[in-house]
């Protein structure tokens, strides 16, 4: 019996209403957004955001003051080259050398909108490269919107949630989903999106060689690039380097966002850097689709040429500044988003002070890091029960139903929590413990 929720019942069933969602628990990361925004205009009431992956810091100022520069100078008036700015293709290919260990030609770093786009155009071309192989496999959990993506583009997927297959248990459950040889591509986030489980090099190394062995693309998503607080990657040049597949594969995109590592979300600007064995790669069948066999001109005319006619220019030098400026070693990210994973660290205390549990708990036998998510669950609930039994003490989350997880759970994101919120998470945490005792 609710007694302690901050919006009253009658008020959030009416918003439920009018949303026309057929399950509030099982709502994307928009959605739940929306809903939360107009509880919050019913009842009055602020709500904790932690549904949405927007970055809770400013933009990186170097980039802001180069992309002002670059609409000073005219580029606002002229199309971007398709295949990117020569000065952000030349600093992508240097911050991949200096931060992965890799060499990827400037030529076959490629401008996107955003890694939402990125992928999109990803999943369009890697689904035409072989046309006995029709299928994408999603290492899981994983970001929910890339599952609708490939949903609107019509691709088969299979999918496993890695939890249950962590080391050497990997090579087998791969070896199980490739052999059957309908697979084109495969995709996962690292660290995860929602897990923050962080995959090893000797799992890298699994995926990179089976990736060979059944002629299979790897999508490297590094949405949260470096952010694995327990090394330190943000010296350019320097061992530790971000873990990569592409140590071990040439058969790989990597899905480079300016969005949470530089904050630069709001001018939706990001990359790909395509191996640059993969982007001259001959595929016959690639033609029938778009006209084009080689990859990379493929995924340049065949798929972001109709999609967006290129990236904004003027964020395209913004990224560029912000890179060159990580590379020369002039500006280090990881000193401002390492306040993720303090606020993480104490937004879990709060969590399991009043009952909750973390869900995805464990890394490969270590605690698991604090950054920028986390997942949480209450005994008795369904994660998607959970999410909407939350709302009405004012706290918004997305179910890892969504992420493709085996588990029970809510992803919580940690961005948008000011430290001052925290005491209130607490209160309403404790509120929501003292109306659902545990049994």
């Amino acid at each position: 019996m609710m007694q302690n929720n901050i919006v009253p019942q009658d008020i959030a069933k009416k918003v439920f209403a009018e949303s026309g969602l057929p399950s509030i628990g099982r709502a994307g990361i928009r959605e739940i957004n929306k809903l939360a925004f107009d509880l919050e205009a019913a009842s009055g009431k602020k709500f904790i955001h932690m549904e949405l992956g927007n970055p809770g810091l400013p933009a990186a100022r170097v980039g802001v003051e180069a992309q002002i520069k670059a609409l000073e100078n005219g580029v606002a008036a002229n199309y971007p080259p398709i295949d990117g700015a020569p000065i952000l293709k030349k600093e992508a290919s240097r911050f991949i050398k200096n931060f992965l260990d890799l060499d990827v030609s400037a030529a076959n770093c490629v401008p996107t909108v955003g890694s939402m786009q990125g992928a999109f155009a990803s999943f369009m071309i890697c689904g035409h490269t072989d046309a006995k192989k029709n299928t994408i496999l999603f290492i899981d959990p994983g970001f929910p919107v890339h599952k609708f993506q490939n949903k609107v583009l019509g691709i088969p997927m299979e999918h496993f949630d890695i939890y249950e297959y962590r080391g050497e248990k990997l090579r087998a459950k791969l070896e199980e989903v490739l052999s059957k040889g309908n697979i084109h591509s495969l995709l996962y986030s690292n660290p995860n999106n929602p897990t923050w489980v962080c995959l090893t090099d000797e799992e890298l190394r699994i995926i990179g060689e089976l990736a060979n062995k059944y002629d299979v693309i790897v999508m490297e998503d590094l949405a949260y690039f470096g952010m694995d607080f327990r090394k330190d990657y943000s010296h350019p040049g320097v061992a530790p380097f971000q873990p990569t597949v592409g140590k071990y594969t040439d058969n790989y995109i990597l899905m480079i966002s300016s969005s949470k590592a530089f904050s630069y979300a709001g001018e939706r600007c990001a990359l790909l850097g395509i191996s640059d064995k993969l982007a001259q790669r001959h595929y016959a069948d690639l033609k029938a689709f778009c006209g084009q066999e080689v990859f990379l001109r493929a995924i340049l005319f065949g798929a972001l040429h109709p999609l967006s006619s290129g990236t904004s220019h003027s964020a395209q030098y913004a990224l560029a500044a912000v890179l060159k400026a990580v590379s020369d070693g002039t500006y280090n990210y990881r000193d401002d988003v390492l306040e993720y994973g303090r606020k993480a660290e104490l937004m879990k205390k709060a969590f399991t002070d009043n009952g909750f549990y973390i869900t995805y708990d464990e890394d490969c036998g270590e605690p698991i890091a604090d950054g920028f998510y986390f997942t949480y669950c209450y005994p008795g609930f369904t994660g998607a029960d959970l999410v909407e039994e939350m709302l009405y003490y004012g706290i918004s989350a997305i179910s890892l139903d969504t992420c493709g997880s085996t588990k029970q759970g809510i992803r919580a994101c940690t961005s948008l929590i000011q430290r001052e919120q925290i005491p209130v998470l607490a209160e309403r945490l404790a509120a929501f413990a003292k109306d659902h005792p545990m049994k």
